[in-house]
Order: C-alpha cells, then structure tokens, then sequence
C-alpha cells in the first residue's frame, strides 16, 4: 500500500477491485466516510483499512449491519475488548452456519452425482439398443 495520505474514489476502485457504486452505497449505509472537497470524495487511511475489513467481513458473510456494528465499536484510544468479543461471536456462529452448508451441500453432491451415474447407465442402455 502507498503511503499517500488520501485515495480518489477511482484509486479506491482500483486499488481494491470494487466499483465506484459499491463504495457509494457503502457510504450510504455509513461504512465509509470520505472526505469531500467538492464533488469529489477522499478516502483517507482509515477509510481504506474499514474497506479492507468490509471486503473480509462480505467473503466470511457477515451482514453489511453486522458489519457497521463491529466497526463502530472499535475505539482509537482504548480497549476494543467488546469489539473483539462480539466479532468472535459473530464469527462462531457464521463457520457454525458455513459448516452447516458445507455439510449439506456435500450430501447434495454425492445424491447428484449418483442420480448422474443412472442416467449414463441409462443413456448407455438406449446407445447400445439402438446400434
């Protein structure tokens, strides 16, 4: 990461692989708050390291409230005990849910490919009574 003070919103997109859009309705949903001079929005150090975490909480899944809620708890100048405990809570329960899916997509798996491993048997009965 650059050590440049601020990131123009296409820099923003850029540098993390988003759309202008995501970050404004990021904004909207008060995740991020750039800094505007005029129309155009800045986006200091601290808006990048609460993008950086908004990316890792939406690929864990968390919800964009959860999300809001756990960035702000963090504390600049004390503990972030709570902060912490909460998305240690919130993450449990999400690898519980992700197991959980995991599980029954593995039982889906295993049923589809068996219902496939029919059909060829059947596909191969018609071939070789039609030749």
């Amino acid at each position: 990461m650059t050590t440049v003070e601020t990131l123009t919103i296409r820099e923003m997109c850029d540098t993390y692989q988003v759309t202008a859009r995501t970050l404004r309705f990021y904004e909207t949903k008060e995740l991020l708050s750039p800094i505007r001079a005029g129309s155009r929005r800045l986006y200091t150090k601290q808006d990048r390291a609460r993008l950086q975490l908004i990316l890792r909480g939406k690929r864990f899944g968390f919800s964009l409230e959860d999300i809001r809620q756990l960035l702000d708890m963090y504390n600049r100048n004390g503990s972030n005990q709570a902060q912490l405990a909460r998305t240690f809570d919130l993450g449990q329960n999400r690898l519980e849910q992700m197991k959980a899916q995991r599980d029954e997509l593995s039982v889906a798996i295993a049923e589809l490919e068996t219902e496939l491993q029919g059909a060829a048997a059947a596909l191969s009965a018609f071939r070789d009574a039609a030749e």
